[in-house]
Formats: structure tokens, sequence, C-alpha cells
């Protein structure tokens, strides 16, 4: 039969041969189960003799869920510990062998960063008693554990707990070695793991003596030091290998606190650190009280330096700079002349000190960063923290803060760049973003309102709704990049609102953009760098690159419209400096964790953030209290005596609801300025008419007096 149609014994064939496959299929799953049951029972009843009961079964219990729980905790670890290990990629131990000596703006030598050949002393050639001093005080088991000591450890938390404070560390040697070389001085969960895992890691790779070496070059000793070897030349005026055990224990001392017991500084400090260093030496088996009784009697002096600070976070950045302008230009030992102004510099310092110090209790707050620039791009002053013998964590340049409504000028800028104006009408009512929906500080709504006025009251929804209905996250996120900052930004539609970090370093440079007229490319921390035999290798105004423009003219005159609004009639008016019209903006974020000003008059533009190291929420302060209060202090100072220049697209006369606030606070209640502050500013025209009083009073003639005047006034 032809067709598609198979002849019925063919038929049959096929479905008997698929009826066989069925059931081989059926009998080998069967007989695979029966095995597999066979095989659990037989495990089953092997497994039966461990079975326990009672306490014994309480106690397997109890290991099983700990060896769980350590194993996952291990994982977690690990996985937090990943990203330091990046760090040890590479040649880690060599800092580029760059030798720079630092002078300010004027000329003068401020400090050195890097490695002078004469810096380092061996180990080895070291006094021994300089060596038991710092492992007594450091890590007396030293030479006994692999980078965690959990003996000494537990001795530390017992003496904590007995003297209700802490008097004793912890960490080891290496555990500190890692946090100098690989880490920050963030007080975070995070870096502590690192720390611990980077700890083994160190004692896995390096020798114990590499390890000891490393410390006793690599920390920091105070008065711009670092190393043991560059403490004794500047301390006490000779090598270390010639250094008493007075000297070795006043030394060893700083290691835990160089800003707190620098002997330049604070003399009896020193010395009563010195001899707890001299009881410790006892204690741990080192020496015999014999042995340094003559050290007590007889204490270390040191060399006169002066109590003034060095500049350390300012040099710290300005040697990543010399850094890189060393490998492009082939130069690695150095004369680097920096832009820094010692006496803005020092008002800066002054200014965050007291305001903390003044305020600090009252709003929560116990840290803060300034970074001051010119607005020709000369940074004159930094300020990473309150104190860098405590924390060399540089938090103007490192830390990424969240900048909250201080983020807002960029926004603003893009809409003006796209045809907006300060007189333009958005709506400010609730929003919905994909489910985002942003609340005003108040929680209330003004409707129509225009953009100068939403910028200057610090209104929410307005930015939020120009970034969702005209101009996109991208290009935002674009001209922030554009106009100098560094800082990751995250491409993110509640970055509008300043939820991505920041560093104070970065938000100065992105608002100079406004204060000098529109121009990117301008910040710059060296001006000239020469050999040791003068030799001019680098100078800015030759060979840095031009800066270019990021901002149109137009742009830049709305925009400080809308800026100088702030200081005047907006959140910021704590901010206002008498006779000198500014611009700014305040910055407040979430749960009050961060609080920012930043602003600029024609000369000067600076950044201030105030907060705590370990994101801790302070009481309810805002960037238009502390922070503002702060830059007032500051750029009250910093005008003195300064021909004020007027901010490009304004003219010198503020506005007429204008609050202008003191230009310096008395520190207490007697109206009299306090120590270290300094008086009210003056005008340009002020000044210039005293100095012409006093250059007439030192050109004028003498008064003749008749005989008989004369003989009264001596009779007086």
């Amino acid at each position: 039969m032809g067709g598609p149609f198979r002849p019925r014994k063919a038929r049959g064939r096929i479905a008997a041969g698929l009826l066989a496959l069925d059931a081989w299929i059926d009998s080998g799953v069967w007989s695979a189960g029966f095995r597999l049951s066979e095989f659990w029972e037989a495990l089953t009843i092997f497994f039966r003799r461990f079975r326990v009961s009672g306490f014994p079964r309480a106690l397997v219990e109890l290991s099983s869920e700990a060896f769980t729980l350590g194993a996952a905790g291990a994982v977690v670890m690990l996985a937090l510990a990943m990203p330091a290990f990046q760090a040890t990629r590479g040649d880690w131990k060599n800092q580029g062998d760059f030798a720079v000596t630092f002078l300010d703006r004027y000329g003068n030598e401020i400090g050195r960063r890097g490695v002078f050949q004469l810096d380092s002393v061996p180990v080895d050639e070291m006094p021994d008693h300089v060596i038991k001093a710092v492992l007594a005080t450091e890590d007396r088991r030293f030479f006994e554990h692999h980078g965690i000591d959990f003996i000494g450890l537990a001795r530390a938390i017992t003496e904590n707990l007995r003297a209700n404070s802490v008097v004793q560390g912890g960490s080891t040697l290496s555990q500190q070695l890692a946090k100098n070389v690989f880490l920050s001085n963030e007080r975070t969960f995070e870096r502590k793991i690192k720390e611990a895992f980077l700890s083994v890691w160190l004692e896995a790779n390096l020798s114990k003596k590499e390890i000891l070496q490393l410390y006793l070059d690599r920390a920091y000793m105070g008065g711009g030091t670092f190393g043991i070897a560059a403490a004794s030349e500047f301390y006490f005026g000779k090598s270390v290998k010639d250094v008493n055990l007075a000297e070795a224990a006043m030394l060893a001392g700083l290691f835990k606190a160089p800003a707190r017991y620098a002997p330049h500084i604070n003399l009896p400090a020193a010395r009563a650190r010195a001899n707890e260093v001299l009881t410790n030496l006892v204690q741990s088996g080192f020496m015999s009280e014999g042995q340094v009784l003559s050290a007590r009697l007889h204490p270390a002096g040191v060399v006169d330096r002066g109590t003034g600070k060095s500049p350390d976070y300012f040099l710290d950045w300005a040697f990543e700079r010399a850094k890189i302008l060393g490998e492009r230009i082939g130069v690695r030992t150095m004369v680097a002349r920096t832009t820094i102004d010692p006496d803005l510099q020092r008002a800066a310092e002054e200014t965050l000190e007291y305001h903390i110090r003044t305020y600090g209790k009252e709003y929560g707050v116990d840290e803060g960063a300034i970074v001051l620039m010119e607005n020709n791009g000369a940074v004159r002053a930094i300020v990473g923290g309150r104190d860098y013998g405590a924390s060399q964590f540089n938090r103007a340049t490192m830390a990424l803060r969240q900048a909250g409504s201080s983020f807002k000028p960029y926004v603003y800028a893009e809409a003006m760049e796209k045809g907006f104006t300060p007189n333009s009408v958005i709506s400010d009512a609730p929003i919905n973003w994909g489910g985002w929906m942003p609340k005003n500080y108040g929680r209330s709504y003004s409707g129509k309102v225009s953009l100068i006025t939403a910028l200057a009251k610090s209104i929410n929804t307005v930015p939020v709704r120009l970034a969702k209905e005209s101009l996109g996250i991208a290009p935002i996120k674009a001209l922030a990049e554009a106009m100098g900052v560094e800082s990751p930004l995250e491409a993110h539609k509640t970055m509008v609102l300043g939820t991505s970090g920041m560093t104070v370093m970065d938000q100065a440079t992105g608002y100079s953009v406004f204060a000098n007229g529109g121009y990117a490319g301008m910040r710059y921390g060296i001006s000239q760098v020469t050999t040791h035999g003068g030799d001019l290798v680098w100078d800015h105004d030759r060979d840095a690159p031009p800066p270019h423009r990021v901002l149109s003219e137009k742009t830049v005159a709305e925009m400080n419209t809308m800026l100088a609004a702030v200081p005047e009639w907006g959140t910021g008016r704590r901010a206002a400096l008498p006779g000198i019209r500014s611009a700014g903006k305040t910055g407040t974020t979430q749960a009050y964790r961060d609080a920012w000003y930043v602003g600029f008059t024609g000369n000067f533009t600076a950044a201030v953030w105030l907060g705590n190291d370990d994101f801790s929420t302070t009481r309810n302060m805002t960037g238009g209290s502390l922070p503002a209060m702060t830059w007032q202090r500051l750029m009250a100072y910093a005008h003195q005596n300064v021909e004020p220049k007027p901010i490009p697209g304004l003219d010198d006369a503020p506005a007429k609801n204008a609050v202008v606030a003191e230009a310096a606070k008395p520190s207490d209640g007697s109206g009299q300025a306090g120590a270290g502050e300094r008086p009210p500013v003056l005008s340009s025209a002020t000044v210039s008419l005293l100095r012409d009083i006093a250059a007439a009073f030192a050109s004028a003639q003498p008064i003749e007096l008749p005989a008989a005047s004369s003989e009264a006034l001596s009779r007086l």
C-alpha cells in the first residue's frame, strides 16, 4: 500500500518497542530507588552509633550551632576584608622614594614629606633601650603573636574595665602598621575587620624585624615628623642612635597621641607620659626599677622648636599633588612652594576649634573640616579635622559625606544653562518620582514659587521637579563633574537632594566656578617646584593647563544672584558678612548627620562641613546654624585689610532685606574679643583713611611749645 500509511505489522513492532522501553525505564527507576533506600537505611543505621542524649547532646548541638555561625561569620568578615587586600597589590612598601620639602606662599619652610635618605635608621643600629621602650608600651608580646594578640586584648579589656576608662589599647603593633600603611582612621567596624586581616597578612609576608622597621619609620610622631629617627632629630637634635633612656621613653610615649604629648608643645605632659613608659618597662620585665631610676630623676629636655603647629592636613594633600607632578616632570627630590597662607590656615584651625568647643555639646557634634581658597584657584587653608595627632584621616579631602541641599546649585546651574531664569516659576507641591516622594523641611508647600525663592529657602520639591520634568539626572551629574567635582556621584534621582558623598575640597572647587566667572580647572596647591640647588623645574603660571569655561556668563550672573539671596534673606543669614556681599548655600542631610555651608565672596571661596566620624546624628544641627557661623567668622578674618572684589554678575550693594551678622562674636559675656579672635572687619574705605591718618602723623613736624608751657609740662 502506498502513501503515508505503514503496514499493520510495522506499526505493531514500533508499539512493542515503545512498550519495552517504557518497561525498562520503570524497572530501572524502581531499582534505583530501592537501592537508594537501602543505602540510606544502612547510612542511618551507621550514624545511629554516634547519637548522644542528655547533656552530651546539648554540647553537640551548641558546638554545631557555633560552627555554623562561625563559618557564616568568617565568610562575612572575609567579604568585608576583600577590598582591603587590593591595597597590598604592587610595591606597597615603596612610597615612590619622593622627598619633598614644602614652603608656604611666602617661601618659609613648613614641613617635609616622603623618604629622606637620612631619615631611616636600621633597627639593628638603634639602642636596645629604644626598642624595649617601644615594645613595652605598644606591644609587649610582639614576638609571640601572629598579628592579633588575644591574650593582650583580654588584658587590655580587663584593665579598662577596672579603671572604668580606656587606659590600654588592644591593637598589636602589626595592626597599627596595617592601619598606618593601608587604611584610614575612620572609626568603623569594617575598618577594624580589615585591620585584623591585614595584620595577619603582614605577619605572613614580612619578618618581625621588617614589621618593626616599617612601624618605626612610618608612624606620625608630632611636629610634622614621621618616623622615630626624624622625631629624634626634631625634638633632641641628635640621631636616634645616641638617645638615652629618658629620651627613648619620651619618644616611645608619642605613638599613642603625638599631638597631646609632643614635648615642644607640652613638655610636662610629655615627661609624664615618658614616666608611664618607664613603668611599662619595669612591668613588662624588660628592665628593673633600678635601671630606670636615673631616667625618672633626670627627664629628657628638648630643643626649642617654638609652639607653631605644622599644617599637616595641607601637607598630606600637597604631597599627593607633588608626587603627581614629580612623575610628570621626572623629579623625585624637590622643594615645592605651596599656596598655603599661614595666617589663614591658623585662622581656619582656630575657627573650627572655637565653634566646636563652644557649641559642640549643644549641637552634638565633635568633628569638622574646612577648605579655603582664593578665587584664582590657590588653596590657602585646609583643616582636615580637629587633631592631626589623634587622627591623620583628612576629612577635607578624603571623607565622602552627603552634601544635602548644598548640592542644589549644580541642579539650578544646569537649569540656567537650559534657559530657565531666577524668576522662572515652578510648582512647590507634592511629587512622586517612581515611588520616591521627597518632602520639604517644614512638611509644607508654597504653591507657585520662583527659582530664586526655592533656592534661598531650600525648597526640596522644586529641584526634584526640574530634574524629573526638564533636565534629567545625567546632565546634572556631567555638569557637576565638569565644574571640578571628583567625588563619585551616583546617577540616581535622589542625587538631586545631595545623597551622594562629596568631599569638602570638591565642594569648594565646584562653588569656586561661580566665584570666578564660570571657569573650571583653576584649583591648585603648588605654585612652583625647584631642585634643592634652586633650579626652577615647574611653574604653575607657566606650565599648568589653562582654565576652561564650563558656565556661560549669563548662567554665572543668574546663579550668583540666586546664591546671594541665601545669606541675605534665605537659610544662610548667619553667614552674612558686614559690608561685604557674599553668596552661598546651606546643606543638611537626613537625620542631621551632616551640615554644610559653602559660599564665596569676590575674593575667597570656603566650604565648611560639620558632623561626627561615626555618622551619628547631631542635635538638629542645620547648615544655617553652626556651619554658617563658622564660615562667617573665618571669612570675616580673611577679608581684613583686603580690598573687596565684586562677585561676577553682581554689584556690591546687598539686597535691601539683607540680614547682616556681626563680624566676630565675643567668646565670653564681657563684650571683648576672646583669645585668638580678631576685631570686626573694617571696610576698605576705613582702612584707607586710617592709613592716611597714620602717614600724616608720621610726616608731621614736631610742635614747638613756648618755654612756659614746657616748664609746666615738666612739672607734671
